[in-house]
């Protein structure tokens, strides 16, 4: 393995780093309770990858067993205890452990603890995946009616594959 191609080409560097502050709003809210935070959405990473913060109230809940095509996604728990799938077997995930599915692995995530639980999700490359989250956030806050076609047709172009 080798180091990928030169992206920058200067000498002396640039002023460029984004911060994000740890005390801003998240963009999403699920409910009263669980929220998402982009904390680098492939938009603002040219595509290179995508960062969310998974902040997860004590109701369960969470993603059903699924593959991504096109991308890998990690996890990261910050706090609480998250129930990961890996398409054999259910186990818990707690803070400081980390989950790496490549493109093609089935996997699922959930909150069945009754306690609130945080993680962060990589995806790898940088899918503009906030449209799939917002829809289905709107849909589950009632504000939002979607079809069995158009769930199906959400999921497909957002490579999200049922399994």
């Amino acid at each position: 393995m080798s180091y990928p191609e030169a992206k920058y080409r200067g000498d002396g560097g640039e002023v460029s780093a984004v911060l994000r502050s740890g005390d801003a709003e998240p963009e999403l809210r699920i409910g009263a309770v669980s929220a998402a935070a982009y904390l680098a959405t492939g938009a603002t990473t040219g595509g290179q990858f995508g960062l969310y913060r998974w902040d997860m109230g004590p109701a369960p809940a969470g993603a059903a067993p699924h593959v991504h095509r096109t991308m890998s996604e990690s996890f990261f728990v910050i706090s609480g205890t998250v129930r990961f799938f890996d398409g054999a077997r259910w186990f818990s995930g707690r803070p400081g452990d980390f989950v790496y599915v490549p493109e093609g692995g089935i996997h699922a995530f959930r909150n069945e603890s009754g306690e609130p639980a945080s993680m962060l999700i990589l995806f790898v490359p940088g899918a503009p995946r906030e449209e799939y989250f917002e829809t289905l956030a709107a849909v589950a806050r009632g504000e939002r009616t979607i079809t069995p076609e158009e769930l199906r047709d959400l999921q497909l172009r957002h490579d999200n594959i049922m399994v």
